[in-house]
This record gives C-alpha cells, sequence and structure tokens, in this order.
C-alpha cells in the first residue's frame, strides 16, 4: 500500500549534528462549524486525532535557513520557500532574538492539500526542533504564537495529542482515546480549504448553529472508554464540510463509497475539508483486509490501514 511512512513510533533521533521529528497526519473525526465570524475566520469545533502515518522531518543546526524536500510526495510540495517549514521558521526567528536556524530536510510521505493537516504537521514539527536546538520550551507563549500565525491546524499539530480543538484552531482540550483501528484514504486529488468553505458559503457575521447550541458544551467518553463507546459517540457527529466538498471534488463520493462498502466497517467519513476519508473498524484484521481490497481496485490512490489514538 502507498501509506508507508518513516519515523512512527520511534523517538526523534540525534547523531551529534542533526536531529529529527515526525509529523503525523491529523484526523478531525468530528468537525462542526458554528459560524463565520466578522473578520471572515470561521469557529470550528472538531475531535482531532493522529494516525501512524507521517512525514520526518530533519533539522541540521546552523547556517542559513533552508528546506529540502524528497520522497514520494516531495513533487507536491511546490516552491521550498513558500512551505510552511519556512513560514514557521521565519515566524520564530522574529519572535525569538538570536535563533539559530539550520538546514530541514523533509522526507514527504503524506499527500497534500489532502485535509490530514500534513503541511500543518511538518509546520508544528519544526517549531518542535528549533525549540530543542535552541533550547527552548515547548510551552513558551511565543512559540504557540508562532503556531497560530502560521495555520489553524498548526497548534494542535504541535502537541499532536488527541484533543477536542475550538475556536480558529486556538483552544485545545486533550482527550484520552483508545487505539482505534482505521483506514485512510486519498484518491491524490488535492482540494484548496478555501474551495470548501467558499462552496459552504457563510457571510462574516453568519451563525450556523443557533445560540444555544453554541453555549451547549458536547461531551465525550472519559478516560479509559472503550472503542465502542468511542466508535458510537463520533457517529452521533458530523462533518459539515462533507457536503460542500462533495460538490468541490465529487471523487469523494466514491471514496466514501468504497470505505462504506468494507467488511467490518463501523463508520466511514472525510476528515477536514477533503479529500482524505477515513473509516473505523473493531481490529486491525479488518482494516488491512479493508485497505488491501481498496487498494487493488484503486491502485492510484493513497491508502494506509493503521490507527488513530
Amino acid at each position: 500500500m502507498t501509506g508507508a511512512s518513516a519515523g512512527i513510533g520511534q523517538p526523534a533521533r540525534e547523531d551529534g549534528s542533526s536531529l529529527e521529528e515526525s509529523a503525523r497526519a491529523k484526523v478531525n473525526l468530528t468537525l462542526r462549524v458554528i459560524g463565520r465570524r466578522a473578520d471572515g475566520y470561521h469557529d470550528l469545533e472538531s475531535v482531532v486525532v493522529f494516525a501512524d502515518c507521517a512525514d520526518l522531518l530533519t533539522l541540521s543546526p546552523g547556517g542559513d535557513l533552508a528546506l529540502t524536500a524528497t520522497g514520494p510526495r516531495a513533487a507536491e510540495c511546490g516552491d521550498n520557500n513558500d512551505n510552511l517549514v519556512i513560514k514557521a521558521a521565519r515566524l520564530l526567528g522574529e519572535q525569538v532574538e538570536g535563533l539559530t536556524f539550520g538546514t530541514f530536510a523533509l522526507d514527504k510521505h503524506l499527500p497534500v492539500a489532502a485535509g490530514i493537516g500534513g503541511g500543518s504537521a511538518d509546520a508544528a514539527a519544526a517549531l518542535r526542533l528549533l525549540v530543542r536546538s535552541n533550547n527552548l520550551e515547548l510551552d513558551d507563549p511565543r512559540v504557540m504564537d508562532v503556531a497560530r500565525l502560521t495555520g489553524a491546524d498548526v497548534p494542535v499539530c504541535v502537541q499532536s495529542h488527541a484533543c477536542v480543538m475550538t475556536g480558529v484552531g486556538e483552544n485545545l482540550l486533550q482527550l484520552s482515546l483508545p487505539r482505534l483501528p482505521c483506514v485512510m484514504v486519498n484518491p491524490r486529488v488535492p482540494v484548496a480549504t478555501k474551495d470548501v468553505f467558499q462552496e459552504l458559503g457563510l457571510k462574516n457575521g453568519q451563525l450556523r448553529v443557533g445560540p444555544a447550541d453554541v453555549l451547549k458544551a458536547r461531551s465525550w467518553p472519559a478516560e479509559g472508554a472503550s472503542v465502542d463507546d468511542w466508535i458510537a459517540a463520533v457517529s452521533a457527529g458530523t462533518n459539515d464540510l462533507e457536503a460542500p466538498a462533495l460538490k468541490v471534488e465529487p471523487i469523494i463520493g466514491d471514496v466514501l463509497a468504497a470505505l462504506g462498502a468494507a467488511e467490518g466497517v463501523r463508520l466511514a467519513r472525510m476528515s477536514g475539508s477533503g479529500a482524505t476519508c477515513f473509516a473505523l473498524f473493531d481490529n486491525d484484521t479488518d482494516a488491512q483486509r479493508a485497505a488491501h481490497a481498496i487498494q487493488l481496485a484503486h491502485p492510484l490512490w493513497w491508502v494506509h490501514a493503521g490507527a488513530l489514538s
């Protein structure tokens, strides 16, 4: 399958001259659009978890800021100077006087513009690397300020821990989840987030839910809850961007149909603004079997069988 990646489940390595961090894919188990603020940003409520597939980012500290990209998805990254890794590093340099930069090397495995925060995860990994190489603290307010300035998904990717994300991505409440066997599929078609929100069609200052719903706090299973409990809770939610994303890129419907038809599937849904979709299963055997069947039927799709946590 094409979802293989590097560095998962292993600590970042140091060889005396370089540092490494995994940039794990994020998955939105739920995504509710509360409304659009007067400044044009959208208020969201989302249960965000992280997958066991990732890009790998290496930093060789010292010298000018630079980025090289390799790996199966490197050609999709575009101009390295416009990469979120460079943006995050430059912004941190503006906040921290005398910050030491260096050369980043990105081993790119995750599809881009895919609704799984690949670029945001890379930027978050860059911030973690710069924190380590400059003897900063990850909870330094300047680091999280830079994360917010870099992109809405970057703060949650800095922590890479399951949480409820609200606001425009700045409010994070950690959750404790069991390991959820899953299959992730992307049809290798990029989907621009701005196009999906444009299709959603909210005007500045417009709420999508009633005021009472905004004030009503959603409760999620407590620590120690089972896979069944979590699948039931997530199934009761939705991804409000799924319908507009289907209009922007109808092939998402084919992905959802393929996942929904898999033997043993418990839930199939789109992540983020698409086009990546995921399916939850009771066990790894069912997930692996489903991934194998989908990859055979759609050899050009990106398919990953693994787990969310």
